[in-house]
């Protein structure tokens, strides 16, 4: 099953600026295939404005984010896997989504355990 990671991140995404607020992503710097400034990164992280009047171009796929936008003034082609995003949040109050950062690990929380079939349920009488 492919993961459900470029589709949150557009949903919250829309959600965020539905509400008028500015989107964010907080984004893993050290992951493969990142391409950012690294003179922004700090401590292997960097926080993007995604928001539509601080970026050009924004494509949200379901295997590359990218976009136009400028850092101090000089313009920067901006891509990264949806992979590498580890929250997006609106930056005026903080509301979002953190992401679970293990690449291998599951979107979805696990499934409860069965219960075993060997166990025959038992009632007892409580006074």
């Amino acid at each position: 099953m492919i993961s459900n990671r470029p589709y949150l991140i557009r949903a919250l995404y829309e959600w965020i600026t539905d509400n008028g607020l500015t989107p964010h992503l907080l984004v893993n710097a050290e992951q493969a295939a990142v391409e950012v400034p690294s003179q922004y990164v700090q401590e292997g992280r960097i926080v993007l404005n995604v928001s539509a009047n601080a970026v050009q171009g924004l494509r949200l796929g379901n295997d590359l984010i990218e976009f136009s936008t400028r850092f101090g003034g000089t313009p920067y082609w901006i891509r990264l896997p949806p992979l590498a995003v580890m929250a997006v949040y609106a930056r005026e109050n903080g509301q979002g989504m953190v992401f679970n950062q293990t690449p291998d690990a599951p979107e979805e929380e696990e499934p409860p355990p069965k219960p075993q079939a060997d166990k025959k349920p038992v009632l007892r009488v409580v006074k």
